[in-house]
């Protein structure tokens, strides 16, 4: 198999993140996997898609950071391939990370992969998904029942009333954005200040007023969702648990989180169940849940981080598992020639 791993820069990719654990994972099943930034994309004249890639010559590596350590040293193999004739591509960018940098970065692996699929290259996740999923927005289209109450608006009184209709205390945060950036815990004697913090998350567009989940002080999960259900091998759940830390109610691990072992009960199954059929219908191969007692912070469906995580409380190589999943999805594009809809693959 010839898999292409798409990523917003292959040069600032870190030997913990889940991308080059995935890389290092198919290499040492005999794959050849390509990493490949959004910067290096091209549609050349014969309506192909290609790529200034990068990939490594060894067969096996013991540690992603020896697999991580080659592909930005100098025996690293440098070339430029064609999409359309991999067997698979892992969109694994964020768009939100180049949203302001970078704006034009931001869709641009989500177009050419829609040509790519031109040709029969398994994307994952479909990139008509992605496109859906490009704001938080998204989070709103699935029940209401997994969603904590949501207001998005740019107005200061709408979300004035709003914190005031929670007993003032509320989460604001931008709808574009990610990685916890201007996010603030609204609490009634801040009601006086509100209007600087709704500035403070405007300057980038819509603001998300949230309903305040209590349970939201133990932190939250991430559970990994696969084809559309929990990951799950040996009993063992791929999930882990982000914990807070003091009075910082951001549980990111890069924003002062710690991680702990997650307790997977029915009241994760039965969220996980509820939001499987939009997932398997957008075509979401892997997305991690971040959930919070019986609601749902956030769905994750780019990039979604944390297999090194769960692998550390659970002694199972989930890469490997993500890998197999995407053998089978290559094996049976090619039964069919090629010929089969992406986003029923996805989730195959």
């Amino acid at each position: 198999m010839r898999i292409g791993f798409v990523v917003n820069d292959v040069m600032t990719e870190e030997p913990g993140f889940t991308t080059i654990r995935l890389a290092q994972e198919a290499v040492n099943k005999g794959h050849e996997a390509w990493l490949i930034g959004v910067g290096d994309l091209a549609y050349d004249p014969d309506e192909r898609i290609s790529a200034r890639s990068l990939s490594v010559a060894k067969k096996k590596y013991k540690t992603a950071a020896a697999f991580h350590a080659e592909l930005h040293g100098k025996k690293a193999i440098r070339e430029r391939i064609s999409l359309d004739d991999l067997d698979v591509v892992m969109l694994r960018n964020v768009p939100s990370d180049d949203a302001i940098k970078r704006p034009w970065a931001a869709s641009t692996a989500i177009e050419f992969a829609r040509v790519a699929m031109r040709h029969g290259v398994i994307v994952v996740n479909d990139p008509n998904g992605l496109a859906k999923a490009a704001s938080k927005m998204y989070f709103q289209m699935f029940p209401e029942e997994v969603r904590p109450k949501t207001l998005i608006t740019r107005d200061n009184n709408e979300i004035k009333d709003f914190a005031r209709e929670q007993g003032g205390t509320v989460v604001l945060k931008p709808l574009q954005g990610s990685g916890g950036a201007s996010v603030f815990l609204v609490r009634p004697d801040d009601l006086p200040n509100l209007n600087q913090m709704i500035d403070a998350v405007s300057r980038d567009g819509y603001v998300i007023a949230q309903e305040y989940l209590p349970a939201a002080q133990e932190g939250d999960t991430r559970l990994f969702i696969m084809n559309g259900r929990p990951l799950r091998v040996k009993g063992k759940y791929c999930a882990f648990r982000r914990v807070r830390k003091g009075g910082d109610m951001r549980s990111n691990i890069h924003a002062g989180g710690s991680l702990a072992e997650a307790n997977i009960d029915s009241t994760c199954e039965r969220i996980a169940e509820i939001v499987r059929p939009k997932l398997v219908q957008d075509g979401m191969f892997l997305v991690g849940l971040d959930i919070v007692g019986d609601k749902l912070m956030e769905i994750n469906v780019f990039s979604p981080g944390g297999l090194g995580s769960a692998q550390k409380f659970t002694n199972v190589n989930f890469s490997r598992n993500v890998i197999d999943a995407l053998e089978r999805k290559a094996e049976y594009m090619n039964y069919y020639g090629r010929n089969f809809d992406n986003v029923d693959m996805c989730t195959l």
